[in-house]
């Protein structure tokens, strides 16, 4: 998780800089446009492949060998001459969006198999926790090493966060047989309300395939197709806020339009390490991870609390809202994860492949609407928008789960 954390230091470090070097290099908006748009579609496929790739591949393979690339294309870029810059960028983006994509679901679909069942939401709360201080010194620290000591010098630090990570995964003993394990070694099966919130093939029993194995990992397990859409329609409401921050605090302070963006993202990465330290604490005690519904309420709050970001409080008050944000955030996000885990190993690689393709798409085409409407409409008609629409789909879906639970028998979820 160590390795993990420095990599994603490295990853938002190079959204920044990559960003204004494409700029800076092509003169032209559009061109960062289609890089992002690049990125973007090369993970979305990488999302759909992913699955059959684990299938052939151990997942420290994978993981090991996506660092090694990202590694060795931002070196390209650092070496290639002036004429090849461009043709670097394009590579730079094929191999990040792809690899980073196929990093994710590694990582997530393998780690009931290094920690055990009984530790993954431990595990995830932990991995969350490192990502969330990798963006903020991420995004704090990207203008200053672009202004002081250049491009470069990003792009070589970016090089060794990527290196750094694949030494780590390569002196990772990941256990291998396929199976979930609980901290015994024996094979686990998965909590009450997970089996009754996934439905049938949760407990491990082969499902039955009947079209493409990331959809036949989702028809075993009907609550979770609807969980995996609403990741999707989730995705969508978060590419609204992140277009809507810039013009919002411009409208605050056109002077210094960054304060507000900047402030927004500490508070948020503030509350998102708070929660996953109570949600470690909550699995210790407990040994039981925040479940399906937790996914559901902590949907519903981080969109209801993105809305009210826009809506124009006192500072203070905002302040407050950016910090649930980033709570809620974090707790959708070990949800979530934890969730999907629950799977037997075969499928659940292929739903997390599914799950990445479905929220690429839904960031990116959110990106495309948001901004075109944002010329049209204020940032709290478009946030309001986007993530009411998140906040529907969490009912369906709690609604959903609530029908799945009574009809399941076994206890009941706190």
């Amino acid at each position: 998780m160590t390795g993990y954390a420095i990599s994603s230091y490295g990853t938002f470090l190079n959204m920044v800089a990559l960003n204004l070097f494409v700029y800076e290099t092509t003169g032209r908006a559009l061109a960062m446009g289609l890089f992002m748009a690049v990125r973007l579609a090369s993970g979305f496929a990488a999302g759909l492949t992913a699955g059959a790739l684990l299938a052939r591949f151990t997942a420290k393979s994978v993981m090991l060998w996506t660092n090694i690339a990202q590694a060795s294309v931002m070196l390209l870029l650092v070496l290639a001459p002036d004429g090849l810059r461009t043709a670097a960028l394009i590579a730079v983006s094929v191999v990040v969006g792809s690899c980073g994509t196929l990093f994710m679901v590694s990582l997530r679909s393998s780690i009931p198999e290094m920690v055990g069942e009984d530790r993954r939401s431990w595990a995830n709360s932990l991995s969350i926790t490192g990502r969330s201080l990798a963006m903020v010194a991420g995004f704090a620290s990207a203008g200053v090493v672009v202004s002081l000591v250049g491009y470069t010098a990003a792009f070589v630090v970016d090089t060794a966060t990527f290196a750094v990570c694949a030494v780590t995964v390569a002196l990772l003993p990941i256990p291998g047989g396929g199976e979930r394990r609980d901290g015994t070694g024996r094979r686990a099966r998965p909590e009450p309300e997970e089996a009754a919130a996934a439905g049938p093939g949760a407990d491990g029993a082969p499902a039955r395939r009947r079209g493409p194995a990331a959809l036949a990992a989702l028809a075993a397990a009907p609550g979770l197709a609807l969980m995996v859409a609403l990741r999707g329609v989730d995705a969508l409401g978060s590419s609204s806020h992140n277009a809507a921050l810039p013009v919002y605090s411009s409208e605050l302070d056109d002077a210094r339009p960054a304060v507000f963006v900047s402030a927004f993202w500490c508070l948020w990465a503030l509350g998102n390490i708070v929660v996953q330290q109570l949600i470690q604490r909550y699995a210790r005690r407990t040994g039981r991870s925040v479940g399906a519904l937790g996914f559901g309420w902590g949907t519903c709050l981080m969109s209801a609390s993105f809305i009210l970001a826009f809506a124009g409080f006192p500072p203070a008050a905002t302040a407050a809202i950016a910090l649930v944000a980033g709570a809620a955030d974090g707790l959708t996000e070990v949800s979530y994860t934890s969730h999907l885990q629950t799977l037997p190993a075969g499928p659940r690689a292929h739903a997390f492949g599914l799950s990445a393709t479905v929220e690429n798409l839904g960031f990116g085409a959110g990106m495309i609407l948001v901004a075109a409407a944002l010329d049209h409409y204020t940032p709290l008609t478009v946030v309001g928008w986007s993530h009411g629409a998140a906040i529907v789909v969490a009912g369906v879906f709690l609604i959903r789960v609530a029908g799945l639970r009574t009809s399941s028998p076994g206890p009941s979820s706190p």
